[in-house]
């Protein structure tokens, strides 16, 4: 782990909510479930905090609905029913697997660097829809892509838990896993 590998409390208990998910599923097929969810509240966190500082500067011309705004800083457009807040007013719904998959199609559609990257296949029978609730108000209760949580690399550092996780569980090594850190740090930016 990075920064002299350090935990920072919560991994433990967010694997713990990761494996309950998991069901019949294999590591193979849920860690794309929660990767791809830990992923979403990043970006979603990055936006709402460029969002709020527009806000502030709105008596300045700045317009948190430009999309340029976002651009500018790197930062991913996030529309309404993707953002995490949505999500997770949602995450009792017993088609939260839908909503999540849709919000995955709206930020590959706003975001074309992002085109056929994310998961979708929340909605799917064997996922138990009430744990991917748990899962999303857990994830929620972790900031991942404000400034501060970007400073410490909280989402790498979460990432790399997770994939040392997900490979004791496939019986393989992390080094198989190392390469989608790396294509998830591309598409970060």
């Amino acid at each position: 782990m990075s920064n002299n590998g350090a935990h920072l409390g919560f991994e433990q208990k967010l694997w713990k909510a990761a494996d309950k998910l998991r069901s019949n599923m294999d590591a193979a097929e849920y860690k794309h479930v929660v990767l791809g969810s830990i992923f979403l509240k990043y970006i979603s966190d990055s936006f709402e905090e460029r969002h709020e500082q527009l806000q502030e500067q709105v008596s300045e011309w700045a317009d948190p609905e430009e999309r340029d705004e976002y651009s500018m800083e790197n930062i991913f457009w996030v529309p309404g029913k993707a953002r995490w807040s949505y999500l997770q007013k949602n995450a009792k719904q017993p088609e939260i697997g839908k909503i999540i998959d849709d919000a995955m199609e709206l930020i590959e559609k706003e975001n074309p660097s992002l085109k056929g990257v994310l998961p979708k296949d929340y909605a799917r029978p064997t996922i138990d829809k009430r744990r991917l609730g748990e899962l999303i108000d857990l994830i929620g209760t972790i900031g991942l892509g404000d400034y501060e949580s970007r400073s410490k690399d909280i989402l790498g550092r979460v990432y790399e838990y997770f994939l040392g996780e997900f490979a004791s569980a496939e019986g393989k090594r992390v080094d198989n896993f190392k390469r989608q850190k790396v294509l998830l740090s591309f598409l970060l930016r």
